[in-house]
C-alpha cells in the first residue's frame, strides 16, 4: 500500500528535477521557515513570550500535526526541527533586538528566499507545486527531510 506521504513527495517531485532548482530549495526552504519563524516570532505575545513559547510554537504545533498524520518518523524529525527553528530565532532576537529589527531581519530573509525559489523555478520550467495545492508548502520542507532520512536509512 502506498501511504499520503509518499504520493505527495512524488507529487513535489515531479517540478524539482533540475539540479540548480533543487540546491535553491537547499538553500531557500530552511530560510523561508526560519524567516516564517522569526516573523511570527517578533509578533507580540499574549502572555510572557519566551523561545518555546510564542506565536511561532503555536503555528508549529499545528504544522506538527500535520505531519504526524502523513508519518511519525518525519513528525520526530519536524519536532527536532522546529526546536532548532525556534532556539535558532531567539538566538537571532537577542543579536538585533527583539521586535522591529527581528521583523525586518526576517521580511528580508523572506523575501529573498522566495525571489530565489522563483528563479529556480523559472530555471526549471515548472510552476511551484503549491500553486496547484497550497498543502505543497509544508511538503517541500519534508520533501528535504525525506532525502537525510534516506541517507541515514531511516523509513519515513
Amino acid at each position: 500500500m502506498v501511504k499520503k506521504i509518499d504520493i505527495l513527495l512524488l507529487k513535489y517531485e515531479e517540478s524539482h528535477k533540475n539540479v540548480t532548482n533543487k540546491i535553491i530549495h537547499w538553500l531557500c526552504v530552511p530560510a523561508i521557515m526560519f524567516s516564517l519563524v522569526g516573523l511570527l516570532y517578533s509578533l507580540p505575545f499574549i502572555v510572557t513570550k519566551s523561545w518555546y513559547f510564542n506565536w511561532a510554537s503555536l503555528l508549529l504545533l499545528l504544522v506538527l500535526v500535520y505531519y504526524y498524520r502523513l508519518s511519525v518518523p518525519m513528525f520526530i524529525g519536524f519536532v527536532l526541527l522546529a526546536l532548532l527553528l525556534l532556539f535558532g530565532n531567539f538566538e537571532l532576537a537577542q543579536s538585533v533586538g527583539d521586535g522591529q529589527n527581528m521583523m525586518q531581519t526576517s521580511l528580508s530573509i523572506f523575501a529573498v528566499a522566495w525571489i530565489l525559489q522563483f528563479v529556480g523555478h523559472k530555471i526549471e520550467g515548472k510552476k511551484p507545486s503549491f500553486l496547484q495545492d497550497l498543502q505543497f508548502l509544508l511538503i517541500g520542507p519534508a520533501w528535504l527531510m525525506h532525502f537525510i532520512f534516506n541517507q541515514f536509512g531511516i523509513k519515513y
